[in-house]
């Protein structure tokens, strides 16, 4: 999962970019970068690390200019390495930079395409990369010294012709204006805002709007699938549909656990979807688990906070907060190796004796992945007193990996493998376990957007709505991803090629 931001503005979009990306900190924590563009020069910082880490005063300096693109990136496979973070540049034509959050799941064909049918040579192990150099490819071959936004539309269209998969996208085109656009899915998030200055209007593409309520933006629309927006240079604002059959389907695991809970993603608010969540799941724990004692619900920070508060009052039980958070450790579902996950759960969470001792808790979730940290966390408010440790997860069970932009482990190493409730429950140490229905799920965020039929929800149904990810696929993926692998390679994350080598 990656953030991205693009700014074109009428003064330097160096500060903007870099406090949009602060906001979207939470998307990813491994890696940071920037491009801009002054005139016909661009300057380039990126490395490993947080925001703040990344960027120092003599940074910012350098980056001139008023219009620009920015991404945070977590840790995913071929990650490893600061030539791998994103923005990625080329300089032909025009002069390109690309940031990107997705994955495509054909990026060995492409790449194989890119070699000898296009001559262009790919530097890193990265789609993002390959998809930067797909459009450099389409795009001269639509347009000469001069650019316009027809000249770029095609290129787009072209692009949503090769790539499959998921992929949100900025990309900078040094000289002539900021572009915007989304796969046919909409897998990926992705929002326009403009604001009026006194030197004219400002334009913002961000993964979630709440980097626009930061900076001062007006949020104009979601960039639909299938859609491209093009900014020229003089303002000029340009959209088109760009792919043949768009239709929404975006990932509904957005709404679980990826978005801040003051996002509003296509349409549908982050915070209600999460209270509905929490109602709905309530609603079960009435019908299944009627007349068990339970004193206190208690979140598991943050994410669940929500949909645990809702449950409490739909449950009429006090609603406590049982764990105090250290915010500077990461999101551990997608930390790199399971020793890692181990020790950093003791690190993230302290527990409240007293919101424990002698009483019979229900711990709320926003997920069940691998149940690693679910199990420390039981075993956390078991040392701390209490009496029955029940536990609710606001999302079905995990049951398959995520092929476009989420490195979730393999089905394998998912504790819903092979597993019916009461297995899971006694495999992470809990009294009783309940899940939420995936129909209940999808009401939940469905009632926000009416006009969304279809999420994709492939990592609870195994149903990739792209259509093209083959059981050869994913069992070439389960072989190269897992923690065991990992290991086996020296304890590093695996490279995007080796993960997609075996793309339809």
């Amino acid at each position: 999962m990656c953030g991205i931001i693009g700014i074109l503005g009428q003064t330097a979009v160096n500060q903007s970019i870099y406090e949009g990306l602060t906001v979207l900190q939470h998307r990813g924590q491994d890696a940071a970068g920037i491009i801009t563009s002054d005139a016909n020069k661009v300057y380039l910082r990126k490395d490993n690390g947080l925001v703040r880490d990344v960027f120092r005063t003599h940074h910012m300096i350098g980056l001139k200019g008023n219009m620009g693109i920015g991404h945070v990136r977590y840790p995913t496979a071929g990650c490893d390495s600061a030539a791998e973070a994103q923005p990625f540049y080329v300089n032909s034509p025009h002069g390109l930079a690309l940031a990107h959050n997705g994955n495509l799941t054909n990026a060995v064909e492409l790449k194989e395409e890119l070699f000898r049918e296009d001559l262009r040579h790919i530097n890193t192990e990265s789609d993002s990369e390959i998809l930067l150099n797909v459009l450099a490819h389409e795009l001269h071959a639509v347009a000469g010294l001069s650019l316009s936004a027809d000249d770029v539309f095609r290129a787009v269209s072209a692009v949503h012709r090769r790539c499959s998969g998921a992929y949100a996208v900025v990309v900078m085109i040094v000289g002539f204006g900021l572009l915007a656009f989304r796969d046919p899915y909409g897998i990926r998030p992705l929002g326009y805002g403009r604001r009026e200055t006194d030197n004219g209007p400002e334009h913002i593409f961000a993964s979630e709007n709440v980097a626009m309520d930061v900076l001062g933006f007006n949020f104009i629309n979601d960039v639909a699938p299938g859609e491209a927006i093009f900014i020229g240079l003089d303002g000029q604002a340009t959209a088109k549909q760009c792919a043949d059959n768009p239709r929404y389907a975006p990932c509904i695991f957005e709404y679980v656990y990826m978005a801040r809970p003051d996002s509003i993603l296509d349409g549908i608010a982050v915070h209600k979807t999460r209270l509905r969540m929490g109602e709905k799941l309530a609603a079960k724990v009435k019908r299944e688990w009627n007349g068990l004692d339970i004193d206190v619900v208690i979140p598991i920070p943050d994410t669940s906070r929500t949909a645990a508060l809702q449950m409490a009052y739909e449950l009429n039980v006090k609603y406590r907060e049982g764990f105090i958070k250290n915010r500077y450790i990461g999101r551990t579902f997608i930390m790199p190796g399971q020793a890692e996950r181990k020790k950093s759960v003791r690190q993230k969470l302290n527990a409240i004796d007293l919101e424990f001792r002698g009483k019979n808790v229900l711990l709320v979730d926003d997920s069940i992945v691998r149940g690693t940290t679910s199990k420390q966390i039981i075993q956390m408010a078991r040392d701390a007193g209490a009496k029955k440790v029940y536990f609710a997860s606001a999302a079905p069970p995990v049951r398959y990996p995520n092929v476009y932009g989420i490195d979730m482990p393999t089905k394998s190493e998912l504790i819903a493998t092979n597993r019916n409730d009461e297995q899971i429950a006694e495999a992470i140490g809990a009294d009783r376990l309940i899940y939420q229905d995936l129909k209940d799920l999808i009401e939940s965020a469905h009632e926000g957007n009416t006009q969304i039929n279809q999420f994709d929800a492939s990592c609870f149904n195994g149903e990739y709505v792209t259509g093209e990810v083959s059981q050869d696929y994913l069992d070439k993926i389960e072989r190269l991803r897992s923690d065991g692998a990992k290991i086996d390679k020296g304890g590093s994350e695996l490279t995007s090629t080796e993960l997609h080598t075996y793309s339809q």
